[in-house]
């Protein structure tokens, strides 16, 4: 049970570390809000959409979706549709003065766009479905809800971490010009993710 925490842990770990379209949001909404509070409603909506993620993915639905060819497709095509308009609207953005809150994403906004950063990345559900659930596949009944409860648990205490710090730093950036390129280098982070989305069409 201890070694299957160990390799969720790593798994999850080293999965989430990369900087992708998920991370780079929540981080850039963490120093975009006036008050870390503001950043919650992301935090916990990519953080329940990881767990439903990683839940499905062990209890085996990683075996049906990866073996229906159109399913992939239709997620594929669903995401580079998402990241196109999503790195749009980022790069339209701008931040506001310290003491409002930014308008352009409201708590609403934040949770929709947290959620299709979660559930209609291809890259975020191919870790979850596909490296996680097949993971799993060598663990059962108590060491494999050990491995699922860790996995989750990285998700959630990471995209808490990340938020804190982009709080951390945008309340260092009183400019805003910090903020605004890291609102250019999202947007091209999300339309490059597009681009090679097309290409493993």
């Amino acid at each position: 049970m201890i070694s299957a925490a160990i390799h969720g842990f790593i798994l999850a770990f080293g999965l989430i570390l990369p900087l992708g379209v998920q991370n780079v949001f929540i981080f850039n909404q963490g120093a975009m809000q006036a008050r870390w509070i503001y950043v919650l409603p992301v935090v916990l909506t990519a953080s329940i959409c990881d767990t439903l993620l990683i839940s499905l993915a062990v209890f085996g639905v990683s075996a049906v979706v990866l073996g229906v060819a159109w399913i992939k497709v239709t997620l594929l095509l669903g995401g580079i549709l998402f990241l196109i308009y999503m790195g749009y609207s980022t790069w339209k953005s701008k931040p506001k003065a310290e003491e409002t809150t930014d308008q352009s994403f409201t708590p609403r906004k934040q949770i929709a766009f947290a959620a299709s950063v979660s559930l209609l990345n291809p890259h975020a559900i191919m870790d979850t479905i596909g490296v996680i659930g097949t993971s799993s596949l060598s663990y059962s009944g108590a060491t494999k809800i050990t491995f699922m409860v860790v996995c989750i648990l990285v998700s959630w205490l990471w995209f808490f971490g990340l938020s804190i710090v982009g709080r951390l730093i945008g309340k260092l950036d009183s400019s805003g010009r910090f903020i605004l390129l890291l609102n250019k280098l999202s947007a091209l982070i999300m339309w490059g993710t597009a681009i090679y989305l097309m290409f493993s069409l």
